[in-house]
């Protein structure tokens, strides 16, 4: 079991901005408002999806985009709404904040999908701050920037694949060769005290995690050496990959090497006789390899497709040997175990709408609200002002100015607007 992590920078789309136009009729103050609204941005979701096995993926790709809302068009037109993006994770994937490491979300079942990143709003055409006194207004709203991110996301990997086989017949190097493992390699005898593990990837969306089990040694069903430890790894996996040396290098025969691995298995767990198994007939570009080869197909007779000719030295055969895997795993399945110990989820405190602070006699009203009231404001615009004035208003911001004894003369700065304050 190993951990799979990938860092990866989300944003949502932003909001298209609204529409300032104008309807050319009779009877209508300076043609009547008919701009209309921006579409919203697309948000980012997250959805778990028990096809995928590892997120090898997100490290090709790490940094992801949802589109943008469009703009506000004539005659009261809509922008069309920004797509939403969707990533695929394996089930029993943990997304963290990158910069806390807690836990925001934990993926638990095929389908579930969580929004991660919020598309921005889209802006209002001037069509909807026309009212009783003002008939033609002459600005509209910017839509929004979308929620950005940083995440982590983790999982638990437990091996899909099993590498089995007497020490020094080449697991470690098919390892190597078929996957972005790493391991230790070399001409001797219990070179791990663990498994390596790897990922191997197929296609877009499609990998397996594989795992070099450490030399099963004579009597390891019966706890001699790490056996139980190195047992259990095998119980785990879906698929077996029994790695042979058809050259005998070791002075060994292969088919003894098979019988004496599969006697402490079936020894350990009966039922690892269920498990789907490939026999990998290794070495074959060495000398003595072609009667090793012979005599493990005259054992094997009845299973000569689950046999697969390879050399690890000359990586012939290796493709082949993937695509089996991945034949077979479609055809088990997959399973996941989800994180069972316990965490408490992370959750995005709510900034209050603004808060004000005071410095000698200034005083600076901030928050989300403000930002956003800011970012939407003309203040070119006469009319554009006076809305900004109605929505402080309408929040209370001068009767909490007030409450904090905001006197006459003093000053009030809202976000890059500064002003002197008269009741």
């Amino acid at each position: 079991m190993f951990i799979d992590v990938a860092k990866i920078e989300l944003k949502a789309g932003r909001g298209g901005d609204g529409a300032v136009a104008f309807r050319r009729e009779k009877f209508e103050p300076s043609g009547g408002p008919f701009g209309g609204d921006g579409g919203n941005g697309g948000s980012i979701y997250i959805i778990a999806d028990e096809s995928i096995r590892t997120l090898m993926d997100f490290r090709y790709k790490r940094h992801y985009k949802a589109e943008n809302g469009e703009n506000g068009g004539t005659k009261r037109m809509y922008g069309k709404k920004g797509e939403d993006l969707y990533l695929k994770v394996p089930i029993g994937t943990l997304i963290k904040d990158y910069d806390t490491d807690r836990v925001i979300h934990d993926m638990k079942y095929h389908g579930e999908e969580y929004l991660v990143c919020r598309g921005g709003k889209g802006g209002r055409g001037n069509a909807k701050f026309s009212n009783s006194t003002r008939q033609a207004p002459r600005f509209a709203e910017p839509g929004t920037k979308g929620q950005e991110r940083i995440v982590k996301l983790e999982i638990k990997l437990i091996a899909d694949v099993g590498l089995i086989g007497l020490p020094n017949v080449g697991k470690s190097s098919i390892l190597s060769i078929i996957s972005e493992a790493k391991p230790k390699i070399a001409n001797y005898h219990f070179t791990t005290l663990e498994p390596n593990l790897g990922v191997v990837k197929i296609g877009e969306g499609e990998s397996f995690v594989i795992a070099d089990i450490p030399g099963i040694i004579e009597g390891a069903s019966e706890g001699v050496g790490l056996g139980f430890d190195f047992l259990k790894h095998v119980e785990r996996t879906r698929v077996l990959v029994h790695v042979l040396d058809a050259s005998g290098s070791e002075g060994r025969n292969p088919v003894d090497d098979y019988n004496s691995i599969r006697k402490e298995l079936l020894s350990y767990n009966i039922k690892i006789a269920d498990k789907k198994e490939i026999i990998v007939a290794n070495k074959i570009d060495l000398q003595g390899a072609k009667e090793g080869l012979e005599s493990i197909k005259n054992a094997f007779v009845d299973r000569v497709d689950d046999i697969i000719e390879m050399s690890a030295a000359t990586t012939e055969g290796i493709d082949k040997l993937k695509y089996k895997i991945w034949e077979i795993l479609k055809e088990v399945g997959f399973e996941y175990e989800t994180y069972d110990e316990e965490y408490i989820p992370f959750e995005d405190e709510k900034e209050p709408d603004y808060e004000i602070t005071k410095r000698d006699n200034t005083y600076i009203v901030t928050g989300p609200l403000i930002d956003d009231l800011v970012y939407r404001t003309n203040f070119e615009d006469n009319e554009a002002l006076k809305h900004f004035q109605k929505v402080l208003t309408d929040k209370k911001v001068f009767i909490k100015l007030k409450e904090n004894g905001i006197q006459d003369g003093d000053y009030v700065i809202v976000g890059e607007m500064e002003f002197e304050y008269f009741d």
